[in-house]
């Protein structure tokens, strides 16, 4: 089976749990596996939608429900608490609209969020907004991204599956060394 074919039967898919999570680069990918005709960018920026709303939502009741137990538990968030709590209250719209294009604060920012008692409805409406935003903007860079290869480099066709494994494991060395870093902290 060949990384295209990979793509193509699973795409959608890790587009849907990288979302769920520090999504970027995934969304990035998919946004350029669009380009190639792996996928399609619609469902891509659909699938992203709809698993980082999901996923925000679940961390943001997490938070509700357990935030005080988890803050205690993570020295590195708990640094942060009173920082956060001021943000939270004086720029509460604008953080949860942009919390997804915060690198490092995807998964913590709903869970202060909830634990910070943000109301319920006004999360809801903004994250879905948020969201939106989020896997049109993101989505499209990546398909954008597509593009200026294509364009810069007439030759990319001969080693696109040699890059798009170069630009997989970036992703995924980025995103240990973000949690190693995450972790240590």
């Amino acid at each position: 089976m060949t990384l295209s074919d990979l793509v193509a039967h699973y795409g959608y898919l890790a587009v849907a749990v990288g979302c769920v999570l520090e999504g970027e680069t995934v969304l990035l990918m998919a946004g350029y596996a669009a380009h190639r005709g792996m996928l399609d960018l619609p469902w891509v920026m659909a699938v992203a939608l709809v698993s980082s709303f999901a996923g925000d939502q679940c961390w943001f009741w997490l938070g509700r429900r357990n935030g005080a137990t988890l803050i205690d538990r993570f020295a590195s968030i708990r640094r942060l608490v009173p920082r956060v709590q001021a943000m939270i209250r004086a720029h509460q719209d604008a953080l949860v609209l942009g919390v997804r294009f915060m690198v490092g604060v995807r998964v913590a920012g709903p869970v202060l969020m909830g634990w910070s008692g943000v109301p319920t409805y006004r999360f809801l409406a903004l994250n879905f907004l948020g969201a939106g935003i989020w896997a049109g903007a993101v989505g499209g860079a990546g398909y954008a991204f597509g593009e200026v290869l294509e364009r810069m480099l007439p030759a990319f066709k001969e080693v696109e599956e040699g890059a798009l494994v170069v630009l997989v494991a970036g992703g995924l060395v980025v995103h240990a060394l973000r949690m190693w870093r995450n972790h240590r902290g």
